[in-house]
């Protein structure tokens, strides 16, 4: 029997440092109705659902013919963690795997949400992360990370450092839910892999100026 599997498109609407920025509009439509109608249109998905606790987004999904799933009240507030909201949206809709697909990822492409979704599901993983890899020398802590200090090594030969976006994100629903209640870190249980996005797709909207790049790349053509 084929694996079930769901896409969730969380969109809390209150954002402290960019307002309402699920609502913002990249060619004429909210990023939120952009994420909704890109998965939707995916036929690696059974159900697509926009998870949120605003009816707003509510009736934006309706529209887009996707399903609503409204989260308690509290775990729309800023404190609210995506551990807690993906752990009770687990509860109400079991599934094999859930795919979360992040608006405010804007260019994100179709070509990568269905790659990323194979790559969850053959690979065996409890958490795939996805993010661009930075083949550049790269520090933490005034510490390299991916170079060494006895010579200039060419970027080319360097090791990537794997930069973590959130673009998109998938887990094992069913050991996600049981390291969830036994207190452990659900977000990332598990055989861990990580699946690198163009750097288009890697550009995640949290400030003004996010915003701007996004609009100016997907009026160049990116992100279908």
């Amino acid at each position: 029997m084929a694996p079930k599997i769901i896409a969730m498109i969380p969109a809390r609407l209150g954002s402290q440092r960019l307002k309402e920025k699920n609502l913002l509009e990249i060619d004429g439509s909210p990023i939120v109705l952009r994420a909704m109608r890109k998965a939707e249109s995916m036929d690696c998905f059974d159900e697509v659902w926009a998870n949120s606790e605003a009816d707003a987004i509510g009736d934006l999904a309706h529209s887009a013919g996707i399903r609503f799933h409204k989260r308690p009240a509290e775990l729309g507030s800023s404190s609210a963690t995506s551990e807690d909201f993906v752990y009770e949206f687990l509860q109400a809709h079991p599934c094999d795997y859930l795919v979360q697909i992040h608006s405010i990822a804007p260019l994100l492409t179709r070509a990568e949400i269905g790659a990323f979704t194979d790559k969850l599901v053959s690979g065996g993983y409890g958490t795939l992360l996805s993010g661009v890899n930075e083949q550049i020398q790269c520090m933490m802590e005034d510490a390299p990370l991916n170079f060494s200090r006895d010579g200039m090594d060419a970027t080319q030969e360097l090791k990537p450092v794997q930069r973590i976006s959130w673009s998109i994100t998938g887990w094992n629903a069913k050991s996600y839910v049981e390291t969830f209640e036994a207190g452990g870190c659900a977000t990332f249980h598990g055989e861990m892999g990580f699946f690198p996005l163009s750097r288009p797709s890697g550009l995640v909207i949290k400030y003004e100026e996010d915003y701007k790049m996004a609009t100016a790349m997907a009026a160049a053509g990116l992100g279908e």
